[in-house]
């Protein structure tokens, strides 16, 4: 019985995810530009190389963010696995083709490691903003300004992120880190 239950909810998610997959694929996107070799400059900050799944993972990225159809791509691994910096320097990509990209984690104190460890790893050369609910009302505003204004190019945060009062400029990039499910 307890089999055919954990059956039934995996096949369900696949279903729908196999019925969103096809709707966001026929949606035309613009499609980005990039220097696929500028991930290097930022790698060897880090004190280690990444492994053969980390560069395939970071490279099926670039190609769907290339193509002009819209990606819908699910990583997976265990803690420590490599997702973020994968996450990254996808999102690095897409930055420097002159688009926006918001970062979303289920919690303040992810929210808070992740600004951290970005803001460590490119420096002043992107502008990071980190948005959470908890945020006093006068960071928030300026946060949400710079994001309107496309002053923000990398913006990490929990579901603040995705308010009715949020404007992205322009938006090339979501990524939801659903470590703990929302």
């Amino acid at each position: 019985y307890l089999k055919r239950l954990i059956f039934d909810e995996i096949m369900s998610n696949f279903l729908m995810s196999s019925q969103i997959r096809k709707k966001i694929k026929k949606i035309k996107k613009k499609e980005k530009k990039f220097n696929i070799n500028l991930k290097d400059k930022y790698l060897k900050k880090l004190g280690f190389k990444l492994t053969k799944c980390q560069n395939k993972a970071i490279q099926e990225v670039n190609n769907d963010l290339k193509s002009k159809e819209r990606m819908f791509r699910l990583i997976q691994g265990d803690v420590g696995s490599g997702k973020t910096i994968v996450s990254l320097i996808s999102a690095l990509n897409v930055i420097t083709s002159g688009y926006q990209v918001a970062l979303m984690v289920p919690t303040e104190i992810l929210a808070k490691q992740h600004y951290k460890f970005a803001s460590n790893l490119f420096g002043k050369d992107i502008k990071i903003d980190l948005l959470t609910g908890k945020d006093e009302y006068s960071n928030k505003k300026k946060i949400i300004e710079n994001i309107k204004l496309n002053k923000s190019n990398l913006i990490i945060g929990t579901h603040a992120l995705f308010q009715k009062k949020i404007y992205y400029k322009n938006l090339g990039l979501i990524i939801i880190d659903e470590q703990h499910k929302f």
